[in-house]
């Protein structure tokens, strides 16, 4: 009795031994190979109907570009969903607070968009991208070279792809 349960303990542990190895060689991973190059873009004028109309339930996030390809915001559904809530009790209402709440059929993506979104550069790899999304709470990160083109989308979902491949 006491062989099978070393034998299944000794398993158990080199399981764990190979998961930790695997872990270690995602973090060491190129943004670049995971990153998505089929993502949602939008323009800066374009109206919001456009943005809904664009968002799937497999599109969930737009980056904003100008006609270059360069980055100049990001929006997501969770940005968007924020617009259509009520200003809680006993706020203190500004003139931007105010702003917020007039979307109209008028507005464009640069009334919402976020003009600074956090981002990734093009050359660093998952360990990076893994520390920065845990400590921003960012799902998605646009994916950018030093001019500030954009060259992809990397999602949670992209990594928990890449490590289901590597552990199974």
């Amino acid at each position: 009795m006491s062989i099978i349960i070393g034998k299944k303990r000794h398993l158990m542990l080199q399981r764990k031994e190979d998961l930790s190895h695997n872990i270690r060689y995602i973090s060491k991973v190129p943004v670049k190979i995971v990153m998505d190059r089929e993502f949602l873009t939008v323009h800066p004028d374009d109206p919001l109907t456009v943005l809904v109309s664009k968002f799937t339930s497999e599109e969930t996030s737009a980056i904003v570009i100008d006609k270059e390809g360069k980055l100049l915001g990001f929006i997501t559904m969770k940005d968007l969903l924020q617009f259509f809530t009520t200003p809680r009790r006993c706020s203190v209402v500004g003139l931007g607070l105010l702003k917020k709440y007039t979307i109209t059929r008028a507005s464009r993506v640069e009334d919402i968009m976020v003009t600074k979104p956090i981002t990734i550069h093009i050359e660093d790899n998952l360990g990076h991208a893994i520390k920065l999304m845990i400590e921003t709470g960012k799902h998605h990160l646009p994916v950018i070279d030093d001019e500030k083109k954009v060259h992809g989308l990397l999602e949670v979902n992209d990594i928990i792809r890449l490590i289901r491949i590597v552990t199974l």
